[in-house]
């Protein structure tokens, strides 16, 4: 009887393993982000991680426009600390204008950080700008210009001096202008013609918002500029400024409150957005308190500025009754720190600033009191704000965006009704 034949072993096992070659060093600027995009998205299945990147090149790849609204939000604290009636009392000028001072440090970190992130990741940067959910936050840089200019002749001058104070304030006013202008128009341009549509959201008023604080905040430069001409043509485009945010502003603001009564409530992250609705509001109140008394010969300049101002407050600390109770609501269920947590500062410090601004035109104590209650609250969500940022930009986990909601529907590109 024949043998069997003996199976033959596979080549594999037959012949020797060859040594695993070595692991090819990760590229540091990998054609693709290995961190989550900062609106919280995941990323496709199967994209390179390389490991260990150099954390200074990390974190510079992850900055995202957001961190502006931290310098808005520090400025705005800083002066309307300065218009409430405790001013007076002894040290509450200097900690506001230590509060400014910070704000312009933080800016002045910010600015070369942003311009790095530009030159060394575009891909990043026009990603930024292609992303509907981070695109409107470039409005915040325009916006965190004006802030720090207009407090620079609020308390800044204190220590500055005035000369040197009307110098900055007329520089970064002047760039916040030109950039809250560029992004009105630039953002909702993008919107219609490169974001897919998606459900309105208050965020979409950050661009449109940025020519209402430089209305604001210009009216401040007016005493430092000869009578006539020059003065006349600054409360002109200040005017200008207002209409073009005011009118875009009441076109967004609709949709956003019917799609809360008809949706519900938004995602647990997104939550704290709903106030900076308040920003139009506060800060079209500001800047008409700011015009009044910037042209006290113009007929009936105050009683218009009153009959504006008073009922936009009104309806602002409505709002702020009903997105406290949302945010409210959202934190017991489990709302985390993200960045959106400083849309607790600076549209709640705006309300504060145009409350001030009726109570120097009215007389009204009353409104001097809502002022002080309100900045207790701005106070209140600046420290909530500044302890998450500051925890989270030393474990690393910043800047980053909030996750998205648990259970909440996948991210999608289809247009929406």
């Amino acid at each position: 009887m024949a043998p069997l034949a003996q199976p033959v072993p596979p080549p594999s096992a037959a012949a020797p393993r060859p040594a695993p070659a070595p692991h090819p060093a990760p590229d540091p600027h990998p054609a693709q982000d290995p961190h989550p995009c900062p609106t919280g998205r995941s990323l496709p299945a199967g994209l390179p991680r390389p490991t260990a990147p150099p954390p200074a090149e990390t974190r510079l790849r992850r900055l995202t426009p957001q961190l502006h609204a931290a310098v808005m939000g520090t400025a705005v604290l800083g002066t309307a600390g300065a218009g409430l009636p405790l001013a007076g009392l002894p040290g509450v000028r200097t900690a506001c204008t230590a509060v400014w001072a910070l704000a312009l440090l933080a800016l002045a970190v910010l600015l070369p950080a942003r311009a790095a992130h530009w030159a060394r990741h575009p891909d990043r940067a026009r990603a930024h700008l292609l992303d509907p959910a981070v695109a409107p936050f470039h409005g915040c840089l325009a916006m965190a210009l004006t802030s720090v200019g207009g407090g620079a002749l609020v308390v800044g001058r204190d220590w500055l001096g005035t000369g040197p104070a009307v110098g900055l304030a007329t520089v970064l006013w002047t760039a916040g202008m030109v950039a809250g202008l560029v992004v009105a128009v630039g953002i909702p341009y993008l919107m219609v013609v490169r974001h897919p549509m998606e459900a309105p959201s208050p965020v979409w008023l950050l661009p449109v918002v940025a020519p209402m604080v430089s209305a604001a905040t210009g009216p401040l430069l007016a005493p430092h500029l000869p009578a006539g001409q020059a003065r006349g043509t600054l409360l002109a485009a200040c005017l200008g400024l207002f209409g073009v945010s005011l009118l875009a502003a009441l076109l967004i603001l609709p949709p956003v409150f019917a799609r809360l009564v008809a949706a519900g409530p938004p995602p647990l992250p997104a939550t704290p957005a709903l106030l900076l609705v308040l920003g139009p509001l506060g800060q079209s109140a500001t800047a008409a308190a700011a015009l009044a008394g910037a042209a006290p010969d113009v007929p009936y300049g105050r009683v218009l500025a009153v009959a504006y101002g008073l009922p936009v407050l009104g309806f602002a600390l409505l709002w702020l009754a009903l997105a406290g109770a949302l945010v409210m609501r959202a934190r017991r269920r489990g709302m985390r720190f993200g960045l959106s947590w400083w849309a607790f500062t600076f549209p709640v410090g705006t309300c504060v600033t145009g409350l001030e601004g009726m109570a120097r035109l009215t007389g009204l104590v009353v409104l001097d009191g809502a002022a002080v209650a309100l900045y207790a609250l701005l106070v209140a969500g600046w420290l909530a704000a500044a302890q998450g940022t500051v925890r989270g930009l030393l474990s690393g986990s910043l800047p980053a965006g909030p996750a998205p909601a648990p259970g909440g529907p996948a991210p999608g590109t289809a247009r929406t009704r």
